[in-house]
């Protein structure tokens, strides 16, 4: 039966070829949007973390993912929370989306001090700010081509930041905050809000003060309305379950996969039963039952559907390596979801064939002997 299934599949290469290009497919597009998604996710969750604060204090409209919103907290705030008991540094930022030729990233202006008081900056190169139209950069970022010399960005480039030219005036270890970081001010001038701040990022003495220090915030007149979250409940909530719409395109793109693998391999081993009705004829003329002719289908599909999840696994790899050379973008791909895109498609799969396998069983042998 083995040989008979080899010889089934090599008579039809294309046909075979194709099948196996389906489950391949169905498999890098649940991979890589899996990928991409977990890979953005916890890229954001770490650099987030890696600024060093203990607490976040946001503007009441702000996005829990990045903290960005309304720029409406006066930075002379600052000084007022300065003054509260048990904290060490307060830090006042703005975070603002801007448009690129690849993606749309988030943009840091940062009070350099307070911020690199939190956790200080590892320098690669270069150094902080010493003009209004500098750039600190991370090594992620730096390693992209830089389209005016094709090389990687070294300090001294010119980098538009918000359509405007600043110099990169240092590179830093990646894993602190944004990839991009310009000085406060500037980017209160650029987004038309001077004074004004998106979030604080805040650093008390102790932990278990966190809670005292939020009481004291929000009991100081005018600050009341301005959410205030550690950075553990922060965490807590960057997960796919919490994550507005992240389960449902998930959702989307497995059931797009599973009816692209379904269909294909339905076409496939529906065609195939038809030209084998003749052969079928013949197996059930010599004694093979029902199940002996479904098996044959279903193992045929078996192995088309097996060397599909293997290329499409390395496909995912491939596609990995690609994205993460020509983008900044991370692709994050774990043993979990390697288990669960192999299991929908193979399953997918043989789903497909269970029909074609079922009618392949029901052809009477002498009806099967007589076609043509």
């Amino acid at each position: 039966m083995n040989k008979l299934i080899f010889a089934n599949l090599l008579h039809r290469p294309l046909r075979s070829i194709i099948s196996v290009l389906a489950v391949a497919i169905e498999v890098v597009m649940i991979l890589s949007i899996v990928g991409i998604f977990m890979g953005m996710l916890n890229d954001q969750k770490a650099r987030t973390n890696g600024i060093g604060a203990d607490l976040m204090m946001r503007s009441s409209n702000a996005n829990n993912m990045n903290g960005m919103g309304a720029t409406s907290i006066p930075v002379a705030f600052a000084g007022v929370v300065r003054k509260l008991p048990h904290l060490t540094v307060v830090s006042p930022a703005v975070l603002q989306s801007s448009l690129t030729q690849s993606a749309v990233e988030i943009i840091s202006g940062i009070d350099y001090e307070s911020y690199n008081a939190l956790r200080p900056f590892v320098f690669l190169s270069g150094g902080p700010f010493k003009g209004p139209n500098d750039v600190i950069v991370d090594d992620v970022f730096a390693r992209s081509k830089n389209p005016q010399t094709g090389k990687p960005y070294a300090v001294g480039d010119t980098l538009e930041v918000i359509n405007t030219p600043f110099h990169i005036c240092g590179i830093v270890e990646h894993g602190k905050g944004f990839r991009k970081s310009i000085p406060l001010e500037t980017m209160d001038q650029l987004i038309g809000a001077p004074n004004k701040a998106t979030l604080f990022y805040i650093k008390v003495d102790d932990r278990q003060n966190d809670q005292t220090v939020i009481d004291e915030i929000h009991g100081t007149r005018g600050l009341l309305n301005y959410p205030i979250q550690t950075m553990e409940e922060w965490l807590s909530t960057m997960t796919p379950d919490k994550m507005p719409g992240f389960n449902l395109a998930l959702e989307v793109v497995q059931g797009i996969a599973i009816i692209v693998g379904f269909l294909v391999i339905f076409q496939t081993m529906y065609t195939a039963v038809l030209e084998r009705t003749r052969e079928i004829g013949i197996l059930k003329s010599m004694g093979a039952s029902k199940s002996t002719v479904v098996g044959v289908i279903l193992r045929e599909t078996a192995f088309l559907a097996m060397i599909g999840v293997i290329l499409g696994i390395g496909c995912t790899y491939l596609v990995r390596i690609i994205m993460l050379n020509a983008t900044n973008l991370q692709f994050q791909i774990t043993g979990h979801w390697l288990l669960q895109g192999a299991v929908i498609a193979f399953v997918g799969s043989m789903l497909g064939a269970l029909y074609p396998a079922w009618m392949a069983a029901l052809k009477d042998p002498i009806d099967a002997l007589a076609y043509e």
